[in-house]
This record gives C-alpha cells, sequence and structure tokens, in this order.
C-alpha cells in the first residue's frame, strides 16, 4: 500500500467491479465472441460480423447521440438494431435478433469467475464497513456470488450518468446517509474511478493489479493498492 494523502474518518467502501475485482479484457472477449456467435446462428451469410464493424458502429452511434453512453447496455442493444436494419433486415427481425445476442453477450459477460480470496476478503471488509458497487459497466453482483456482501450496488444507466460524473458517487453516500467524503472508492481507472471520486468529493484508493503498465494517473488519490486484501489496514489508517 502507498499512502499520498490522509485519510479523514471512512465510513463505507465503494468499489468499482471491472478490472477492480477482476481482470476484464478476456470477460468482454469472451461475450464479444457469444454475440457474434448468436448473430452466426441466426443469419449465417451476415458478413459484417466481426468485432471491428460492431466497435466502429456503436461509437458512430455516440458521436450522434452522446448520452446513449451512460447505458452500455443500451448502448449495444441498439448498435445490434441498427446495424442489422442497415444491412436490410426488417426493423421486427432485427429486433429480435438483436436481442437474441445481446441476451448472449449478457449471459458470457456476467459469467465471471472471481479470484478464491476475493469473497472472503470482501466479507472480512462487510464486517467493518457497508459495501458499495458502482459501475459503468453490467457485471451481475449476484451471478457473481457477491451481491450479498454489498449494502448498495449502482449502474451506470438506471442509477445515474457513468462514472466519472458525480451521480452514482453522491447517490452511494445518500442513500447511506453519508457525506461524499465518508466513502472511500476502490477502483482502477484514473479518470472514471480517481478523478471522477474526488470530483464528487470522496476519498480513493488506485488498485493498480490489473492496469496495463503505460497506465498513469493524472491526480493522486488518497493511496494507492495492487492486492484487494491490503484494505484491511484500513481501520487503523482511518481513525
Amino acid at each position: 500500500m502507498r499512502i499520498y494523502k490522509n485519510l479523514a474518518p471512512i465510513r463505507a467502501l465503494s468499489f468499482d467491479l471491472d478490472d477492480t475485482l477482476y481482470a476484464n479484457p478476456e470477460v468482454i472477449a469472451r461475450a464479444e465472441l457469444a454475440m457474434q456467435q448468436a448473430i452466426a446462428r441466426q443469419l449465417p451469410d451476415f458478413v459484417d460480423n466481426t468485432p471491428q464493424y460492431w466497435h466502429q458502429l456503436r461509437w458512430q452511434l455516440a458521436e450522434h447521440n452522446p448520452e446513449i453512453r451512460h447505458d452500455v447496455s443500451q448502448w449495444r442493444l441498439t448498435a445490434l438494431e441498427q446495424g442489422l436494419t442497415a444491412s436490410g433486415i426488417s426493423n421486427c427481425a432485427a429486433m429480435d435478433i438483436a436481442q437474441y445476442a445481446m441476451d448472449a453477450f449478457l449471459d458470457a459477460r456476467t459469467n465471471i469467475q472471481l479470484a478464491p480470496e476475493v469473497r472472503p476478503i470482501l466479507q472480512q471488509l462487510a464486517a467493518r464497513f457497508p459495501l458499495i458497487a458502482i459501475t459503468n459497466g453490467n457485471a451481475n453482483l449476484v451471478k457473481m456470488g457477491i451481491a450479498d456482501l454489498f449494502a448498495v450496488s449502482l449502474r451506470a444507466g438506471p442509477d445515474g450518468r457513468m462514472k466519472p460524473f458525480p451521480d452514482m458517487f453522491e447517490n452511494a453516500a445518500s442513500r447511506l446517509d453519508l457525506t461524499t467524503n465518508q466513502v472511500l472508492h476502490i477502483g482502477d481507472h484514473p479518470e472514471s474511478d480517481i478523478v471522477g471520486a474526488l470530483n464528487a468529493g470522496c476519498q480513493t484508493a488506485w488498485m493498480d493489479k490489473f492496469c496495463r503498465p503505460t497506465v498513469r494517473l493524472r491526480v493522486l488519490p488518497h493511496l494507492a493498492i495492487s492486492e484487494l486484501d491490503q484494505l484491511l489496514q484500513l481501520p487503523a489508517l482511518s481513525r
């Protein structure tokens, strides 16, 4: 653990999920493949069914409608529908196939195997602090087997704009009748998690275990950790 700033008393811990509790790139790769395979089963001759095509289409959609990025599931589903109708498929068929492909994506996307030590560590932390999950993605705490440990779980879209906007940080603190300064947010992303949480008034911990070596921080967090169990030292540090 590297400590950069003095900690105020901590009354709750909030966690990013992707690349904080587990490595996310391989999860997304499996989900993307499942989505493409679902489309191929319905439309074996659809030549544009490639990762590059769907990625480009999502970003083209976001250029025309930036707000759609705040709900990544709706963003992906809308891109699927538009890509299919652009190929000449009827609106009704495109909606059905897009939902079928999206279901396949989410089924694989939420099939996340946590490292064996993650739940026991979270259990120890949950005995000391209310735990909060704040994600821009669409991971599923229930399927991960840790939903029972979290007092609050928020996802961009249904629960506010995506990080680094302050909505979910403020929402989480409000639900626990806390100020944001009483919440320590743990995450991997320099902007979404660290800058976003700091701007919302939270204290921050940068989790760099799954970060690429080239990732750099623009502003200093309160502390940085490389392993989840380092958070077990927090009560002594935050008195």
